[in-house]
């Protein structure tokens, strides 16, 4: 089991490379799932995932979530092909948790160098949540 400390990672990279592992019959905890950085302006990003909020209220759309720990898992979903049965088993190898659990804090965690690249305009997933409404914070 490995498990990935997510603090100043990107977003995107970070889903790619936890995707990769996941296919590869690997099981992954990722622990400070609201320190994830996403790249673009505080506003922008605020008013898109505001926006997939609303599509999911109805019904029939898609649900959406707040939560940064749900949120890290959705796009690491959106990588994988769950609608199979390898990636539906991927997917259920994978944990994601706010902050650091108990039973994880004597573990060595890992952080993906491919995921550190510097961007100027990014923000927190942590602050991207608290604006949704999220409280697991």
């Amino acid at each position: 089991m490995a498990v990935i400390d997510a603090k100043n990672q990107i977003l995107g990279r970070l889903c790619t490379h936890v995707a990769k592992r996941l296919l590869d019959g690997e099981e992954i905890t990722i622990v400070n799932a609201e320190d994830v950085r996403v790249s673009g302006s505080r506003t922008q990003l605020v008013k898109h995932y505001k926006q997939r909020r609303a599509r999911g209220k109805n019904f029939s759309g898609p649900k959406y979530p707040r939560s940064p720990d749900m949120i890290l898992k959705r796009s690491v979903r959106g990588m994988l092909d769950y609608r199979k049965t390898s990636g539906r088993e991927a997917y259920k190898r994978l944990k994601v948790y706010v902050g650091m659990p108990r039973e994880l804090k004597d573990i060595a965690t890992e952080s993906p160098e491919a995921s550190r690249k510097i961007v100027a305009k990014s923000v927190c997933l942590g602050d991207i949540a608290r604006e949704l409404g999220s409280g697991r914070l």
